[in-house]
């Protein structure tokens, strides 16, 4: 099958992927299962439109571009100052260029008590243990082909470890940069974040670029979240408007364990973001508050999947969408109520606003309740500015762009006010504001 799929056929032909080679145990398993998964790969090929989880995103353009795998200049390409800094995040910094650890760029000398960084590359060179766990999950079938692309092509990554009763106070600044290259480039990254029993983290993932040239990227995350542990999660999506950026994260939260996460989507000309969380635990909760603006030929597509499978647990969800011109964003909300998850609590709510005749927004909520004595909700709306909302502001003075601003900022201030420390809402607001659609600005 990839043999008319460019895309996969720079993939399936990499003789070996990984650096350096060596001859411990780990390397005959792990290359075993890249070879495993290259002929999955070369079997299905990627999923296409008839496959229900791809319904609404085409990867018919993708499919056929070529992209140079990997980046031998990654460790020595210039990146400006700005690039490195968010306001009001002064923590250990994690820099990866084109998916290659930066140690120049990275903040790590001044470590805080109970908190571990390594890198995929260092586990690599060395045949550590720990790379069983790092690289082997269970992959479904039919939908996953990015997920089997990442894990084949992926050569460096991060491993995040908060051990068991510490609280890490200053926020960790993880960031994945894309820089300006001469061909199309294609990059990928894993990441492994772990939370002891009893431990605090805030994690801010950001993404960012300033390439004019096509760019590929993957990045899989596995999270652990053990019993009482609290992760703070900010992801914060700027990629290059040239970039292709497919994401997957699976959440894995124990008893009492907690997460509260805050996503926005500003980025790239096609983005997937997938977002798996399985409730393990009796009363874990997490909650989710998103973000999504596309604009101009931007695609953006959320898919995020919960499933409940312990007693008391609970999950609140709140994504906003915002589309303007040809732009098309997507999402899927799913929630499941696994047998014996009794007690669950489950809210999903997505709203969206459509500022083009051409702009398109597909919203697929979707609860599957299989246990007793459950609370869920969910619905979805897609509609216009509120044009009494707009006369009022128009009779008090303000002209048509202003007042249109205002009542988009109105419309994001939600899913933004619950990101801490003050500053770093400040800039994403300020960020919004100028990412906001062109049809406001006039």
């Amino acid at each position: 099958m990839s043999g008319c799929v460019p895309l996969l056929d720079e993939v399936l032909k990499q003789p070996t992927v990984g650096r350096p080679h060596f001859d411990s145990a780990e390397s005959t398993w792990l290359a075993q299962l890249r070879q495993s998964e290259r002929a999955v790969l070369a079997r299905e090929g990627l999923p296409d439109r008839h496959n229900e989880a791809w319904k609404y995103t085409s990867l018919r353009a993708l499919a056929q571009q070529r992209f140079a795998i990997g980046d031998r200049e990654a460790g020595q390409r210039p990146v400006s100052e700005t690039e490195l800094h968010l306001p009001g995040i002064d923590g250990p910094r994690i820099v990866f260029v084109h998916g290659v650890f930066r140690a120049d760029l990275s903040s790590l000398q001044e470590m805080p008590a109970g908190l571990e960084v390594t890198t995929l590359g260092q586990a690599l060179s060395t045949g550590a243990a720990s790379l069983r766990s790092w690289m082997q999950r269970p992959i479904a079938d039919g939908a996953a082909a990015f997920e089997r692309i990442n894990l084949v092509m992926a050569t460096d990554g991060v491993s995040l470890q908060v051990q068991a009763g510490f609280h890490i106070e200053a926020p960790v600044h993880l960031l994945y940069l894309g820089s300006e290259t001469d061909t199309q480039l294609a990059w990928h990254a894993r990441a492994r974040i772990e939370l002891g029993a009893g431990a605090e983290l805030s994690l801010v993932e950001h993404y960012a670029g300033s390439s004019r040239s096509e760019q590929f990227a993957t990045v899989v995350s596995d999270i652990r979240v053990h019993e009482d542990a609290r992760l703070q999660l900010i992801q914060i999506q700027h990629a290059a408007e040239a970039t292709t950026l497919v994401r997957h994260e699976r959440f894995r939260l124990a008893s009492r364990a907690r997460v509260g996460m805050h996503t926005i989507e500003m980025g790239g000309v096609l983005v997937r973001h997938e977002i798996e969380t399985l409730l393990e635990g009796e009363g874990a909760i997490f909650d989710t508050c998103g973000l999504f603006v596309p604009q101009g030929r931007q695609h953006v597509d959320i898919r995020l999947d919960i499933r409940h499978q312990a007693r008391d647990t609970r999950s609140n969800a709140t994504w906003r969408g915002i589309a303007d011109q040809r732009g098309h964003g997507v999402f899927h909300g799913g929630i499941v109520i696994e047998r014996g998850a009794d007690g669950a609590d489950a809210r999903l709510h997505n709203k969206n606003l459509l500022l083009s005749d051409q702009a398109e927004i597909d919203t697929q909520p979707v609860l599957e309740i299989y246990a007793d004595e459950v609370q869920a909700a969910h619905g979805a709306t897609v509609g216009q500015i509120n044009e009494q909302a707009l006369f009022y502001l128009r009779s008090r003075g303000l002209p048509l762009a202003a007042a249109r601003r205002l009542l988009m900022v109105a419309f994001c201030r939600e899913i933004l006010e619950g990101i801490s420390p003050p500053s770093l809402r400040e800039y994403l607001a300020e960020r919004l504001t100028q990412h906001l659609p062109l049809s406001i600005k006039g």
